[in-house]
């Protein structure tokens, strides 16, 4: 190649000046034959005067047609070199830094127009109208539609010098930092990426929720077709997606299906919930399916074990409705229905006997509830600490800040009647005395992080959960047992059910009757919300315990400035769109302003 000045250089220069070199070469040959012999060295002399002259004219003679012919080669490989890129299949431009384009081949002009030259990629390209080059930036890429046709823009930067630059792309003004851009159609790839994603497979279970007693609401001869109905809905609706229903049990099922279908279903919501409610041939009691759906899981197995879990948290959260497990993504669909009372107490008794030989295989039992323990919390621990105490386990209560809500009831458990000064430790305490044949009891909450000590959770083998709250994703992990009915009205309610079955029926004193029925009466607001018979049922077992409503009551009552901080509140309030009633609770003076705040907001439930 020549440079501007007209001189040979880079790899063109060092092959030319291999003759010279050689020459140079051969002349100290020659100087070493002359003293050899002299006859040899004038030969030698002789060749190397012919070699000289011959150079010479090769140079003289041949540097302009060499010159021309290297010219003649490099513009013919530059114009190949071009019209190469104009036929390269791939569309391919050249823009400058600022996104322009400055050169594009023919492939890019079919896909963006030809209209796009020296326009920037945001105005150039539909569907990039918000795209921004970001100088520098070695590699940028950016995937859109256009036409119906998906790309992939791969955007490279190309640092050369002026020097390199080709006549027209200095004429456009080109810097020396340029951008090759690339586009790839991906519209097939994309279609088998949804091909493969959608056909993916899917697990899951439906459960029937009442079945005994939506069987036991008809008439003996009605039950199979009411069955009958039921297994038809759920077959007719999995199988609108090519999907396989199995009968696992007279109330479960087993179903398979693509991921495409389970878009539908989603779209859908789940109808098939409404569909089985409405069969109706004389049953007095609807009946409710819970389903649990696993996807988009990795492995089969994997889905199916998403599934049982989704089924589990459904049941837990009062059945009639959908959880759908998709990897780290929990959803719920439905749920809206009222949850219905079990009027059986045979799972209360099953439960019961679990806890009992769980209890009686352990070493000691630690029992928490949730962080700012209120009366339910508190009630629930105490019965518990009862089962274990009848059975010879030393049981421990977990409370860290006691408020003042409970601390007249604490301050009931005395060591005059017969209660150990550490009945009732904190969080410090309870972590040097865990170990992992250790029981921690949870109660009031199924959430690991709303519990009192969270570090407990992770220190033992051992875990049992008491709640009556609506489960989410966030969950105990492998809990030894696990009670949650969202139908209960308070924890304490599950635990005076408990304890009646409980190593055949224990004994339990006034005081520690009345922690438990104060938690019913707290939860429920004197009994007048959430309850069912077997809240009275409970309440009449703590009754007949001992529980005095009065003596209660009194434990109860709220100081002068609770009292007032409460009637400010109300008195404040004020009503939003008709139906929210918002104020601010004052907090001076007062101890626990958040359960003041709680008693204000029920004060308002009860104002038209």
């Amino acid at each position: 190649m020549k440079n501007k000045s007209g001189k040979y250089r880079g790899l063109l220069k060092s092959y030319l000046h291999w003759p010279v070199i050689a020459a140079v070469i051969f002349t100290c040959v020659n100087v070493v034959v002359y003293f050899i012999d002299k006859r040899a060295g004038i030969c030698v002399s002789l060749a190397l005067i012919v070699y000289g002259i011959s150079l010479g004219v090769f140079f003289v003679t041949k540097r302009s047609a060499l010159s021309n012919a290297l010219v003649d080669f490099a513009s013919n490989y530059a114009q190949m070199q071009r019209e190469m890129l104009n036929k390269f299949k791939v569309p391919y431009a050249l823009a400058d830094n600022l996104g322009k384009f400055l050169w594009m081949n023919d492939a890019f002009e079919a896909v963006v127009g030809k209209d796009a030259q020296r326009k920037s990629i945001a105005s150039a390209v539909e569907g990039l109208e918000d795209f921004e080059l970001q100088p520098g930036k070695e590699v940028q890429e950016t995937v859109f539609s256009l036409n119906g046709v998906i790309y992939r823009m791969y955007i490279e930067k190309i640092s050369i010098s002026v020097g390199d630059l080709d006549i027209d792309l200095l004429l456009s003004g080109a810097t020396s930092d340029l951008y090759a851009v690339y586009l790839f159609d991906e519209t097939e790839i994309t279609a088998c990426r949804q091909e493969l994603h959608d056909e993916r497979f899917v697990a899951g279970l439906i459960y029937i929720d009442n079945y005994e007693e939506a069987l036991e609401s008809i008439d003996e001869v009605r039950r199979s077709l009411l069955i009958a109905l039921v297994d038809r809905k759920i077959n007719k609706y999995i199988s609108a997606g090519n999907g396989i229903v199995k009968k696992l049990e007279k109330d479960k099922y087993f179903v398979v299906f693509r991921y495409r279908f389970l878009e539908q279903l989603r779209e859908d919501r789940f109808s098939v919930l409404e569909e089985v409610k409405s069969v109706n041939i004389g049953n007095e009691m609807a009946v409710t399916l819970s389903i649990g759906i696993g996807a988009m899981n990795g492995t089969f197995i994997n889905n199916y074990e998403m599934a049982r879990a989704a089924i589990d948290l459904a049941l837990g959260r009062g059945g009639d409705q959908v959880v759908i497990k998709n990897k780290d993504d929990i959803s719920y669909i439905g749920g809206k229905s009222k949850q219905v009372e079990s009027k059986t107490r045979v799972k209360a008794r099953v439960k019961a006997q679990a806890l009992q030989e769980i209890i009686e295989t352990c070493e000691n039992v630690l029992i928490m509830g949730h962080s700012i323990t209120d009366v339910d919390s508190l009630g629930a621990g105490v019965g518990i600490y009862c089962a274990a105490k009848s059975i010879d386990k030393k049981a421990q209560i977990v409370i860290n800040d006691p408020t003042s809500s409970v601390r007249p009831l604490l301050e009931t458990f005395t060591t005059e009647k017969g209660y150990p000064d550490d009945m009732f430790i904190n969080s410090a305490e309870a972590l040097e005395m865990v170990s992992r044949d250790t029981l921690v009891m949870v109660v009031d909450t199924n959430r690991p992080s709303y519990t009192e000590c969270p570090d407990l959770l992770k220190r033992t083998d051992k875990i049992v959960v008491f709640d009556h709250h609506r489960q989410n994703s966030e969950i105990i992990e492998n809990p030894t047992l696990s009670y949650i009915e969202p139908y209960a009205s308070s924890a304490c309610e599950m635990v005076a059910e408990v304890l009646q079955y409980f190593n055949d029926g224990i004994k339990i004193n006034a005081t520690e009757a009345d922690c438990i029925y104060a938690g019913i009466l707290i939860d429920t607001n004197n009994f007048m919300t959430k309850t069912g018979v077997r809240t009275f049922e409970a309440a009449a077992f703590l009754k007949r315990s001992g529980a005095e409503v009065t003596r209660v009551r009194k434990m109860l009552r709220n100081d002068m400035a609770c009292y007032k901080a409460r009637a400010e509140a109300v008195r404040h309030a004020e009503v939003y769109r008709g139906a929210f009633a918002i104020s601010v609770c004052p907090s001076e003076n007062v101890e626990s302003p958040t359960i003041v705040g709680a008693q204000a907001a029920n004060e308002l439930l009860n104002i038209i």
